[in-house]
């Protein structure tokens, strides 16, 4: 039976999966157990070599290069502890990603699309990582310099379960989990990581027959389909994308989550249902969460947040979406969706104030 092909992303990282990303995955989890077992003292530097081997193999010498240059660079710059400063240097190296020139002169090293794709998401998603370290950085006092070392850096970024797609996991909890030595358990962890498995294969399982039956993307793609549905039919439609949104995250966070957990870490939460979900804060909150602390802690909390007037949290919570929007590509379909996503937490926030009010309370 054919699928539906019109999601590019669940056909794209299930093609690099059975190709070569498993493979390494399964490459890392060999000697993270193995340098638990024997080594857990030098645990996070035995992970940053395989990382950087993994990424040398996969993105070639010059992509382990550029990843490395934007590493070092966003050191540099952490070394003046200038937020502010951090701030532009990340956005200035996210915007090298957007410049036509650039973007020829990389694709033009590799032989297919889909291994240019790959350097790019990778590099968009390590861009991420380098802005947490170096912000961490800015915020710690010379006495915690030595946890904040060029070296952790690299751990971290080249720490491969969240190398190509994330999920996103702050450095402060990274290196405080990373440099924490408790009993290891090899019984344990073969039990934790069979239960995980049977899991991902479920998900991934449900999320085939999904592509495989349903052909939602590809109706959305065809406007005649479309205009002849009931407004019912298109209500469904709509519920049918997204729920299959969270089952392919399922997968592609699940995978990482689970190597988390046998290295010791403590993985952000799986993706909330939507179909639980009835508001759009919820959903920020609850679906990409490692994504959501990096905002909250990184952009919101620093300019105000709900501590701040009303225009604070109106400025805050607006340059919080216009950041994801330009992360996410700064296309201008992108830019609606980050105004309409704003949108809906204002109006949510604003009720929710409203309710507070004892003479509201009364009457309700």
């Amino acid at each position: 039976m054919s699928q539906d092909p019109m999601d590019f992303e669940w056909s794209y990282w299930i093609e690099w999966g059975r190709e070569r990303i498993l493979w390494l995955l399964a490459g890392h989890l060999l000697v993270s157990q193995v340098s638990r077992l024997l080594v857990e003292k030098y645990k996070p530097w035995c992970l940053m070599v395989y990382g950087m081997a993994a990424c040398w193999l996969l993105l070639g010498i010059k992509g382990f290069a550029v990843i490395l240059l934007h590493a070092t660079i966003s050191f540099a710059v952490a070394q003046f502890q200038l937020s502010l400063l951090t701030w532009l240097c990340s956005l200035i190296l996210l915007s090298t990603l957007r410049i036509p020139a650039v973007e020829e002169a990389k694709r033009k090293w590799y032989d297919t699309e889909n291994e240019y794709y790959l350097l790019l998401f990778t590099v968009s998603v390590r861009c991420l990582f380098c802005t947490s370290f170096s912000l961490e950085y800015c915020w710690h006092g010379p006495a915690q310099k030595s946890s904040h070392s060029f070296l952790w850096m690299l751990a971290y970024v080249f720490y491969y379960p969240t190398f190509h797609n994330g999920p996103l996991v702050n450095f402060d909890e990274f290196s405080k989990q990373m440099r924490r030595q408790e009993a290891f358990s090899l019984k344990t962890n073969l039990s934790v990581l069979i239960v995980g498995i049977i899991r991902i294969f479920f998900w991934w399982f449900l999320a085939e027959l999904m592509i495989h039956l349903m052909y939602i993307h590809a109706l959305y793609s065809s406007a005649p389909p479309l205009e002849a549905a009931s407004y019912w039919a298109l209500g469904g439609l709509a519920l049918a994308q997204v729920l299959f949104f969270y089952v392919k995250y399922l997968v592609l966070y699940g995978v990482p989550a689970l190597l988390l957990q046998m290295d010791g870490l403590k993985p952000p939460a799986l993706p909330c249902c939507v179909s639980l979900m009835h508001s759009f804060t919820k959903m920020w909150r609850s679906f990409d969460v490692g994504l959501h602390r990096f905002l909250v802690r990184y952009i919101y909390v620093p300019m105000g947040g709900s501590q701040s007037s009303l225009l604070g949290t109106l400025f805050s919570t607006a340059l919080t979406f216009a950041f994801v929007s330009y992360w996410h590509g700064g296309q201008s379909y992108l830019w609606y969706w980050g105004a309409l996503n704003w949108l809906g937490v204002i109006v949510e926030s604003g009720v929710k104030r409203i309710l507070s009010v004892s003479v509201i309370q009364d009457l309700i």
